[in-house]
């Protein structure tokens, strides 16, 4: 400030946003093992899967149709009972649901994906209780491989930090060429400072608008827009449900979603 002329001094107080006379100093306070700890134990139900009382092929019938083909707890109690001649409620229904995804996610975080060198990132909306949350989407952009697939209910630098961890982890050798590419949000920028000071550093592209105004945007806008088109296939899954009434419910979900997403969904371009 002192080292400013009369002149600029007068700009500085029309104009102030013109001089970097400013700095942000972000310190971290998140502690390594309390993320790991998190991450492995976000998962929780009340349901034991060992105690229910229909068979397993009865379990398989209710996940196929709720999961595979989109439908609600209440069609898919009804399909059973027309189709299937299985007389059970919807709200059992959604138990057995809830029962399997703690079980399922071991497979779904610790199996060997063998994942390229490119990610894509973005959050995208659900409701619980009409309430606004976030489910934070990290995306093999060439194995088609969902990494990350948690819902917070704020979209902050924490949920983003504990979102792309999920995705870090998963790496047996880390590449040096990570890439991770996502929109203009900040938050992002947060993740990749903290994972830096952390021993797990990536470069993050950002997509700008929705024109490509410069040349990061020009290259990376394809991997950006497959992650889109992941959202709106969550969408697609997703209407049906009208909601969750707890963020417990529905990360339950989003396991269930990433499983069939990553093994059991068909995929051309996967053979």
């Amino acid at each position: 400030m002192k080292s400013l002329s009369k002149t600029e001094k007068k700009n500085f107080e029309e104009n102030p946003t013109l001089f970097k006379l400013h700095y942000v100093y972000r310190k971290f306070n998140v502690q390594l093992p309390e993320l790991t700890k998190d991450y492995r134990e976000f998962i929780k139900t009340p349901v034991d899967i060992s105690k229910i009382y229909s068979s397993q092929y009865v379990l398989g019938l209710c996940l196929t149709y709720h999961v595979n083909y989109g439908l609600s707890y209440r069609q898919t109690a009804s399909i059973l009972k027309d189709i299937h001649e299985i007389d059970i409620s919807y709200k059992t229904v959604e138990n057995y649901c809830k029962s399997v995804s703690p079980t399922i996610q071991a497979l779904l975080e610790f199996y060997p994906y063998q994942l390229s060198d490119t990610i894509a990132a973005d959050e995208t909306y659900i409701k619980i209780l009409g309430k606004t949350a976030y489910i934070f989407f990290y995306f093999d952009a060439i194995k088609k491989i969902v990494t990350s697939y948690r819902v917070f209910e704020k979209r902050d630098s924490l949920s983003s930090i504990k979102a792309s961890y999920s995705t870090l982890s998963k790496y047996d050798t880390f590449p040096e060429s990570l890439k991770v590419i996502s929109d203009g949000n900040p938050i992002y920028n947060v993740a990749v400072q903290y994972w830096t000071q952390n021993g797990l550093p990536f470069q993050l592209f950002q997509v700008i608008s929705l024109t490509n105004q410069d040349d990061i945007s020009k290259e990376y806008r394809s991997q950006k827009q497959i992650i889109e088109r992941f959202n709106r296939t969550l969408k697609y899954y997703y209407r049906p449900k009208g909601g969750f009434t707890s963020l417990d419910n529905a990360n339950n979900y989003m396991v269930l979603f990433a499983t069939y997403n990553n093994f059991l969904r068909p995929n051309k371009s996967l053979d």
